[in-house]
C-alpha cells in the first residue's frame, strides 16, 4: 500500500504565467522577448464504430497539433523581427533561385540539412526563473508575421510587439535534463 504522503504534491507553488522564454536552435544571436506564448493544443480524431443500436466514437488514428503562436517585444535593432521576416521571405518569395538555394542549404553544401526548418524551445520557468520544463518543437517554420505600425501621434511610448505563427512537425515536453515528462 502506497504511503499517503508520497502521493501528495511536494511543491505547493503555482505556475506563473509570466515565467517563460522562447529560443531558436540555429538563431542563437536572438532570444525572443516574449510577451505571450501558448503550448499548442492537441486534438485526437475519432472514428465511428457502428453497432446495431448506436454508433460509438472510438479513438482515431490522427493527432492534430494547433499552431504555435508567439507574441514578442521587437528589439531596437529589429534583430528578432528581421530573423522572422527574412525567414518568411526566403521561404515564400526569394528574388532568385540562387537566393532560395542559399537560404535552404548549409554553407557546406549539405543538402540533407535544410535551413527552412529550425528546432525551437519554449522554456517554462519557475518562480526563480529556472527551467522546470521545456516544450521542444521540431521542424518549426513561420507562416505569419504581423506588421509594425508606426504612429507619431501616440502620447506614450508603447514599445513594438509583433505576433508570429509557426507550423511544426511535433513537439515534446521534457524536464531540464531532457527526459520526457
Amino acid at each position: 500500500m502506497a504511503n499517503f504522503y508520497d502521493s501528495q504534491l511536494k511543491n505547493k507553488n503555482y505556475l506563473s504565467p509570466i515565467g517563460f522564454k522562447f529560443t531558436l536552435a540555429t538563431k542563437r544571436k536572438v532570444d525572443f522577448f516574449s510577451n505571450s506564448a501558448s503550448v499548442p493544443g492537441l486534438t485526437l480524431g475519432t472514428a465511428l464504430q457502428t453497432t446495431p443500436l448506436r454508433n460509438i466514437d472510438v479513438p482515431g488514428d490522427e493527432l492534430l497539433f494547433d499552431d504555435f503562436n508567439l507574441e514578442f517585444l521587437v528589439d531596437e535593432d529589429l534583430n528578432n523581427y528581421m530573423i522572422l521576416h527574412n525567414w518568411l521571405k526566403g521561404l515564400g518569395f526569394p528574388e532568385s533561385m540562387q537566393e532560395f538555394k542559399d537560404f535552404t542549404s548549409l554553407p557546406s553544401g549539405d543538402e540533407d540539412e535544410k535551413l527552412q526548418y529550425v528546432d525551437g524551445t519554449l522554456h517554462i520557468l519557475n518562480s526563480n526563473y529556472r527551467d522546470i520544463a521545456m516544450v521542444r518543437f521540431k521542424d518549426l517554420f513561420p507562416t505569419t508575421l504581423s506588421s509594425l505600425e508606426f504612429n507619431a501621434t501616440d502620447d506614450d511610448v508603447n514599445y513594438f510587439t509583433a505576433q508570429a505563427t509557426f507550423k511544426y512537425s511535433i513537439y515534446n515536453m521534457v524536464d531540464p535534463s531532457g527526459k520526457d515528462l
